[in-house]
C-alpha cells in the first residue's frame, strides 16, 4: 500500500480572503506596537509607514471602512480610559508621569487612525473605492 502524501498548506495566488486576514492581522500588530510607550521614535516611524501601506491594501471596500472605523473607535476608547486613569493618579508621581507618557502615545495613535479612517470614508462617500 502506497503512503498518503504529506499535506502542505500554501496560500493560493489571488486568495482575497486570506490576503484580507493577513493584512488585518498586520494592522492589529502594528497598532499593538504603536501602543507601547517605550517604542523609539525611529521604530515608531517605520511601523507607521508599514501601517499606512497595510491600510492602503484594504482601502478599496466598504467592509474595510467598517474595519477601520472599529479600530478608530477602539483607539478613542483606549485613549479615554488612559485619560481617566492618568487623572486618577497623584500629580507629580512616577506613575502619573508614566501614565501621561502613555496617554500621549495613545492620543497620537488615535489621531493617526482617525485621519486614515476619515480619508477612507471620503473615498467611499465619493464612490472612489
Amino acid at each position: 500500500m502506497k503512503p498518503e502524501p504529506a499535506v502542505t498548506w500554501t496560500k493560493a495566488s489571488g486568495d482575497a480572503s486570506l490576503d484580507k486576514f493577513i493584512t488585518r492581522a498586520n494592522i492589529d500588530h502594528c497598532l499593538d506596537l504603536l501602543k507601547a510607550r517605550d517604542t523609539p521614535d525611529e521604530t515608531r516611524a517605520t511601523i507607521t509607514r508599514i501601517l499606512i501601506e497595510e491600510e492602503r491594501k484594504l482601502g478599496h471596500e466598504r467592509e474595510q471602512l467598517e474595519f477601520a472605523e472599529n479600530r478608530a473607535r477602539a483607539c478613542r476608547e483606549r485613549t479615554e480610559r488612559q485619560r481617566r486613569l492618568t487623572d486618577s493618579l497623584e500629580p507629580g508621581s512616577l506613575e502619573r508621569r508614566q501614565a501621561e507618557s502613555l496617554l500621549v502615545s495613545f492620543e497620537w495613535l488615535a489621531r493617526f487612525i482617525e485621519g486614515t479612517t476619515n480619508q477612507m470614508r471620503r473615498k467611499v462617500n465619493c464612490g472612489q473605492l
